[in-house]
């Protein structure tokens, strides 16, 4: 999966970092089918014909999943639940299957029904963590996940979900801590490594950051994203060529991450060498089409350089990426105002003043208001 990516400043310049606010998805949940004999769980008023109805189901529905055939599994289990409604595990391999199909919302109310029928169950409450922080619910998946590890506190990924949630809301340091309890099973388990020295960049912790991160790459020497990491925090310390070296490995090892060539350009421009940044920002475009911010940083080195047609290109293609980025409008409009294209200069303008002031950005409407002034 991609990795998105945070923005820090060191010396008033623009870095990146990989960000390690990983989605849920990099784990897995277990899928806990339900058994096919119920006549010791049988109710007195169930008849016989209704209990072999429930095992017949329970049967095709495992054929289905053992057969690869989700929706199809998904509507059996779904009527076996009707028949038997106070059963956990029905509704945890319903989760299941609805997570499998993407369908977490489905899958959240189908764990949640699960939870309340069999409330000490820890990989029930895992499952639901999971689920919550796929749809984006990242306190519900912290509450889900805190228990299933106070149920269980050997489930080191539940652990690993915690740190992820906390890590989103920006706990750092809960974070931190979540991904310890992992280390205490798991010593050399790079990942978490990797974790805990991006949430210490998170808290500009840099050499603590350094530290974690080595480790990291010492176990994981092929991981672009840990060099990437490794590289800022470097910057940060302020060692310099240190920083290029993992960035130029991080590159090396991933060369189709179109946010390494982004960091590379970023730190050749903070350095004074435009055309090594132009080099890595081009490339970052071509393994990454649509990565607006190699776009944006191109413009604004085209603008510095009064290589307007250049910075036309990019600023069109950075507003046709992002439509409500005002600073954009602005810049397409410095650029097409430079090759005395005005009706086109003030339409830009025009288009950055009205974004302005829908994001209650007074400064920056007035900027766009006296730029259209000037070319009228």
């Amino acid at each position: 999966m991609t990795l998105p990516f945070i923005q820090l400043t060191t010396n008033k310049k623009k870095l990146w970092t990989a960000s390690f606010l990983l989605a849920a998805g990099l784990m897995t949940v277990p899928l806990i089918l339900p058994p096919t004999a119920w006549a010791q769980n049988r109710p007195a008023s169930q008849t016989q014909k209704d209990e072999q109805r429930l095992n017949d189901l329970l049967d095709k529905g495992r054929e289905q999943v053992e057969a690869g055939n989700i929706a199809d599994a998904i509507a059996i289990y779904q009527e076996a639940a009707q028949l038997k409604p106070d059963n956990a595990r029905i509704f945890s391999a319903l989760g299941f299957l609805e997570a499998k199909q993407n369908n977490f919302q489905a899958a959240v109310d189908a764990y949640e029904r699960a939870v309340s029928l069999e409330s000490d169950n820890g990989d029930f409450y895992y499952a639901l963590g999971f689920s919550k922080a796929s749809l984006g619910d990242n306190s519900g998946a912290a509450i889900a996940y805190r228990r299933a590890t106070q149920l269980n506190r050997g489930n080191v990924e539940a652990y690993v979900g915690l740190g992820v949630v906390l890590a989103r809301q920006e706990d750092y340091l809960g974070a931190i801590e979540a991904y310890r309890q992992v280390l205490a099973t798991r010593p050399n388990d790079a990942r978490v490594y990797e974790f805990i020295g991006s949430a210490y960049l998170q808290e500009k912790e840099y050499q603590r950051a350094l530290e974690a991160l080595q480790r990291a790459a010492q176990l994981e020497p092929r991981r672009g994203t840990v060099q990437l990491n490794l590289g800022v925090a470097m910057l940060n310390l302020g060692d310099t060529a240190g920083s290029m070296t993992a960035f130029e490995k991080a590159a090396q090892l991933e060369p189709r991450n179109g946010l390494v060539h982004l960091q590379i350009g970023d730190i050749f421009r903070a350095q004074g060498d435009a055309d090594r940044a132009i080099a890595h920002y081009e490339k970052a475009n071509s393994v990454q089409s649509d990565l607006k911010e190699a776009h944006a940083m191109i413009g604004e080195i085209s603008l510095e350089r009064e290589d307007y047609l250049r910075a036309i290109v990019e600023y069109r293609e950075v507003t046709k990426l992002s439509p409500q980025d005002a600073n954009a409008f602005y810049s397409l409009g410095r650029a097409l105002a430079g090759r005395d294209r005005k009706p086109e200069a003030i339409a830009a303008y025009q288009t950055a003043y009205d974004l302005y002031q829908q994001q209650n950005d007074r400064e920056g409407a007035q900027k766009a208001e006296d730029a259209m002034d000037d070319l009228r």
